[in-house]
């Protein structure tokens, strides 16, 4: 492998290929109009298309394409070739500025959710000159948002960047009350990407993995992850193998891939990247979704990325580690050494705990699917309850704060970890608190909650839009205050008492908090159909229409979108069970009651003096559950034509989680136990515990 250094962003049209092929001024000018988002002047725009052309071509691209994010949650691409006729049968290679800034897609058969009629098919992409091209399977991919006939966003980008935009001018105005030299600020992001790998062949085997991405049946094997011996152990060499290709696939990309290790789970992993640029960082965790696919693949592999792809181990979540910084590299979210002094500091730590307390619904709803459902709260996840961990000495700093007590610092505790040969080192003073759906770690926030397939923008959309929304009421105030310290003290203090409600250090999994939750006012949105309710309230609507960020239509449609996406999702898990257990796992089961009576059978006629107790009791039992199934599996057969009667989106979902879900809990409850004594070699489908434990 050539050196990291030389293979990182070889791929990307990144800034230090532009200062080397575009003419200054060109170059200048596109750093001015990524910087201030204007639109970009035609010249320039055919200036920097031929320089991105030629230095595609000489790596081999012969093709480029608007790479996109619709609502889908994953990307988009329409190949179009370089080649232009030149006259008498000939082709020259040509890339206009109109192309790189504009496309135009058939935009009717991705979802809308109502924003256009059906005979509307247009749709428009717009080049992200924020986020830098790049080179993929030996096409030229150019980030871009997308967008209806009528202007409306069709996708995840378009509201994303708009939310930084919000974010931008509200802390700018607070920053410039404190005399701050920053003329920009923008949120970062690092998403950590949990995944599991198993082997393709079994996963072939598996019409529940290959439809819908998780295991709708299986009996889980004699060993999980009881014994931890997964979480950060020795990585396997096959493992170990597509871990290191996928690295260098994603630095060629510029992916700035840092951290791999094994999971919780037996077959789960983690990919930790180092933070960057929200919309960027979206961008990144799109394409390492993507590659770690295409890469198990190459290995004989499978990556899972559902939420819950087996019942009885943790799922797979997607750590969204968040931040504010100013082009000068200030973080503003890092207390420094004396937080209790640093009033800036504090102020943004109250827009956060503002944002969170009074969007608390809008949170959970960004993070909700019929994948995450399984996740949320089952032990390995924070509960679906959001709340906020802030840590002993934060916590202590803001009490003493709203009481108008002197904090009392004391000096760091020190830690005795036992080893003299190794020093002795300060504790950190906030812990990462796995229970925690928004737990503070240091410098930033760590909003655990979101699914592993997800897309990160929804999210980073919500808290960005949020904490825009308190930084403006807190601009508002101190900018027509009279007195700026009194103002911004007595701020930080009324804001900390009216919100401490949605801060708790405590253990989430505790059956306490949630009588504890209910009392201090904090939704438990258990889910998506209960969180959907509140999207498009008065004050959510009032929030994203204020900055800018969604029209009222544009949530509308996300509404339809979400929804329609739950009851599709969940139709087809309920008819891969339908299928499954009547054509492969009820005749199988069948079959092997057959053999077992045909056994007793033969032993009662040699001898009547053998015993068939075995054959007997499991005919019994296997009879039982087999006809209970069956009799669940008539009733769920029903319930999915019931659903095609129901019209409306919200009613259908309700029904769902109502009536189809049990009945899929309770056909895999049979199924599951049949599948303990019935004989291996008999069924049909390769058991969860091959595929934990098939990778060597």
């Amino acid at each position: 492998m050539s050196k990291v250094t030389e293979i990182f962003a070889s791929n990307v049209f990144n800034d230090d290929v532009m200062r080397q092929r575009l003419p200054e001024e060109v170059y200048k000018g596109l750093q001015w109009t990524a910087k201030h988002g204007h639109h970009l002047d035609i010249s320039i725009a055919n200036a920097v298309a031929t320089a991105m052309k030629e230095w595609a071509m000489e790596k081999g691209a012969t093709h480029f394409t608007h790479w996109f994010q619709p609502m889908t949650g994953i990307t988009a691409e329409k190949h179009d070739s370089f080649i232009s006729p030149a006259g008498d049968g000939r082709i020259i290679m040509e890339f206009s500025g109109k192309e790189l800034i504009k496309g135009e897609s058939d935009a009717s058969s991705f979802p809308n959710g109502g924003l256009r009629a059906t005979f509307e098919a247009r749709g428009y992409t717009a080049w992200d000159p924020t986020s830098y091209a790049f080179i993929k399977d030996d096409v030229l991919c150019i980030p871009t948002a997308f967008c209806s006939y009528g202007g409306q966003a069709l996708d995840k980008k378009t509201p994303l960047l708009r939310s930084m935009e919000a974010i931008n001018r509200q802390a700018m105005r607070v920053l410039k009350l404190f005399g701050s030299d920053a003329e920009k600020i923008n949120t970062t992001v690092g998403p950590e990407q949990e995944y599991f790998l198993i082997p393709k062949e079994l996963f072939d085997k598996r019409k529940d993995l290959i439809y819908t991405g998780r295991t709708l049946f299986g009996a889980m094997p004699s060993k999980g992850q009881e014994l931890d011996d997964h979480y950060f152990g020795s990585i396997k060499p096959a493992v170990h193998a597509f871990m290191k290709d996928l690295d260098v696939e994603l630095w060629k990309l510029g992916v700035l891939a840092k951290t791999e290790h094994n999971e919780g789970a037996p077959a789960q992993h983690e990919l930790a990247p180092v933070f960057t640029t929200t919309n960027i960082a979206a961008d990144h965790n799109q394409l390492t979704m993507e590659m770690m696919q295409k890469i198990a693949r190459e290995h004989g592999l499978e990556c899972l990325l559902h939420e819950k792809p087996f019942e009885g181990v943790s799922g797979s979540g997607k750590h969204n580690n968040w931040s504010l910084c100013t082009d000068k590299g200030v973080n503003l979210l890092d207390p420094g050494k004396t937080p209790s002094e640093n009033a800036q500091f504090l102020l943004f730590l109250c827009a956060v705990i503002k944002a969170v307390h009074e969007y608390q619904e809008l949170l959970r709803i960004s993070i909700a699917s019929a994948g995450n459902d399984h996740r949320l709260g089952g032990g390995e996840a924070p509960p679906a309850i959001v709340s906020m961990f802030l840590g002993d000495e934060l916590s202590g700093i803001l009490d003493a704060i709203e009481n108008g007590n002197t904090y009392d610092q004391k000096e760091k505790e020190q830690l005795k970890i036992g080893v003299h040969v190794l020093p002795r080192f300060p504790k950190d003073t906030t812990d990462r608190n796995r229970t925690s759906p928004f737990a503070f770690t240091g410098n930033k926030f760590e909003f655990r909650m979101l699914g592993a397939s997800a897309s990160v923008s929804e999210v980073n959309v919500v808290i960005n839009t949020a904490v825009a929304e308190s930084l403006k009421q807190f601009a508002d105030r101190l900018e027509n205050a009279e007195d700026f310290e009194t103002e911004l003290n007595e701020l930080i203090r009324e804001t900390i008492s009216k919100h401490k409600n949605i801060i708790f250090n405590g253990n989430g999994y505790d059956d306490a908090w949630i009588a504890e939750a209910e009392k201090r006012g904090l939704k438990n949105l258990k889910t998506t159909p209960d969180a959907l309710k509140h999207y498009v309230t008065d004050k959510n609507v009032e929030l994203f229409v204020s900055h800018k960020v969604y029209s009222r239509e544009e949530m509308e449609s996300r509404l339809e979108i979400m929804l329609d996406n739950y009851n599709k999702l969940i139709n087809i898990e309920a008819r891969t069970m339908i299928n499954m257990a009547s054509k492969d796992i009820l005749p199988a089961v069948s079959e092997y009651s057959k053999k077992l009576a045909d056994t007793a059978i033969s032993k009662r006629t040699f001898s009547k003096d053998i015993p068939v107790i075995y054959e007997e009791e499991n005919l019994v039992k296997i009879s039982t559950l087999a006809q209970s199934a069956y009799e669940t599996l008539k009733k769920l057969r029903v319930a999915v034509e019931d659903v095609k009667a129901i019209k409306e989106n919200g009613l259908r979902a309700d029904f769902c989680k109502n009536t189809v879900l049990p009945l899929m809990k309770d056909l895999r409850k049979d199924v599951d136990e049949l599948e303990t004594v019935v004989s291996s070699d008999m069924w049909p489908y390769p058991s969860i515990g091959e595929l934990l434990f098939g990778v060597r």
